[in-house]
């Protein structure tokens, strides 16, 4: 045992025998029961940065059930009517690009973003799809309809990024998801935290509808009467009684809850994150332009919170077949008319409010959006009138923090089945993520068996650059 804890040190320092401070960290982590983040990841050194400048975050918008590229970015007017449906293309500001009709607003913003129609994956189960776009890794296990979170799982986008490249200020999370974590007809999805990295790099989960005159993203305003010295005094007690987690964390029993207290904290000491959930400081007028929806008032928390430090903000469509958002973006039945009424106007209007908020901020440049689901939908309609999981090729958009807009990249085949040209993998979008963000896509992690990970296993998607 003792062998092998000098085995992990002497790796991790990358010398012969472990340094003094090494030793000395490792009997504080024995003595009070820290977590091992050495080694479970490399440090933040280890991910190289590029030369270029930048982007400092991302808001990452996930349509949870998965768009039809038929009927938003990808339309075939030529195509048979079974594979094109009702909906007609819309000329964008940009010359030769074409969207839905139904998008007006984005039409006219189209010099800002660009679009990816060639993505292609294989798995049409939605569980395992969302892993495979949110980490940029295919689902190790056998998928089924209620894949659940584990501690053995690839590490979402932003735990990743939490890892190796956080928050400036400890005053602010570096990794939020809102309005909630996907999980429309069973336990929470895999892929959404942090896996093997341990819970420190886990997100900041908000669990609420910005929407709602009594929405709180829960404890992050001190108590009245709780002084700086009484708040130092429960973190220790805290510390005290939450050893045994920490310690089920580090042996892999439990998901561990101490970061988060921690971070807790942090936040309660500080008050910025408090004020970047807080909507009221925005005008009626910029609260009706972002919609007054769960997603078009979530999508003007992310903007808040990438303003305040947040690295990625995680939206995610609300949808819960027998509740909240119904069936979501995964249109089995009555598509034209669900996609029509219920999804697209606030997804219009929340996106290209985003994208004109960040760009008259100056901030779209350091800001990179994404608006991506797990697959796409079928060419051909159902009896039910609806479009059915198709992974073999779908639309995703990209704007700012380095991307150029007003172009295409790829392309389907004419009845939009399959990609025609520059086929676009999960780990090729992520590796253009992290690439975006300054890090090296190819820079190493270690699980906790200490094997290296590249963080992506894709390639940089330049020509978007």
């Amino acid at each position: 045992m003792r062998h092998e804890w000098l085995r992990g040190c002497s790796r991790i320092g990358g010398a012969a025998r472990p340094t003094r401070r090494q030793m000395l960290v490792r009997f504080g982590e024995a003595a009070f029961g820290l977590s091992l983040p050495a080694l479970l990841s490399a440090s933040p050194a280890a991910a190289e940065r590029t030369v270029r400048k930048p982007a400092r975050s991302c808001i990452l918008l996930f349509l949870s059930g998965g768009a039809s590229q038929y009927e938003t970015f990808d339309p075939k007017p030529d195509a048979p009517s079974e594979y094109r449906g009702t909906f007609r293309p819309i000329r964008t500001n940009v010359a030769g690009v074409d969207i839905c009709e139904h998008f007006p607003l984005l039409a006219r913003q189209a010099h800002q973003y660009a679009l990816v129609r060639s993505v292609t994956h294989a798995e049409g189960n939605h569980p395992a799809g969302c892993y495979w776009m949110i980490t940029g890794r295919r689902y190790p296990r056998a998928p089924s309809r209620s894949v659940a979170m584990s501690r053995e799982d690839h590490p979402h986008l932003g735990s990743i990024l939490a890892r190796v490249h956080p928050a400036d200020s400890p005053a602010v999370p570096s990794f939020v998801t809102l309005p909630e974590q996907m999980n429309p007809n069973g336990p929470i999805r895999a892929g959404q935290h942090a896996g093997f990295l341990g819970g420190a790099c886990d997100p900041m989960v908000i669990n609420g509808d910005p929407n709602t005159p009594s929405f709180t993203p829960g404890e992050l305003r001190v108590r009245e009467g709780l002084t700086g010295g009484r708040l130092l005094r429960r973190r220790a007690l805290l510390e005290q009684a939450n050893l045994r987690a920490r310690v089920e964390e580090e042996l892999g029993a439990g998901i561990g809850l101490q970061p988060h207290y921690a971070q807790a904290f942090d936040l309660l000491s500080a008050g910025q994150a408090a004020q970047a959930f807080d909507l009221e400081r925005e005008s009626a007028a910029t609260r009706d332009r972002y919609g007054r929806h769960i997603f078009g008032q979530s999508v003007l928390m992310a903007r808040r919170l990438v303003e305040s430090g947040v690295r990625l903000v995680a939206v995610n469509w609300v949808r819960h077949d027998d509740g909240a958002g119904g069936q979501g973006w995964d249109t089995h039945s009555k598509h034209l008319d669900w996609c029509k009424d219920e999804l697209f106007p606030p997804t219009d209007r929340a996106v290209a409010a985003l994208l004109g908020d960040l760009s008259a901020r100056g901030l779209l440049e350091e800001t990179l959006v994404i608006v991506m689901g797990e697959f796409g939908r079928t060419p051909r309609f159902n009896a039910n009138g609806g479009r059915d999981h198709w992974p073999n090729v779908f639309s995703v958009l990209l704007a700012g923090g380095g991307i150029q807009g007003g172009q295409v990249y790829g392309a389907s085949t004419s009845d939009g089945a399959y990609p025609a040209a520059d086929p676009v993998a999960p780990g090729d979008l992520a590796a253009t993520l992290y690439h975006c963000l300054g890090l090296d896509p190819h820079s190493e992690i270690l699980d906790r068996q200490n094997r290296p990970w590249p963080l992506a296993e894709g390639e940089v998607l330049r020509r978007l650059l």
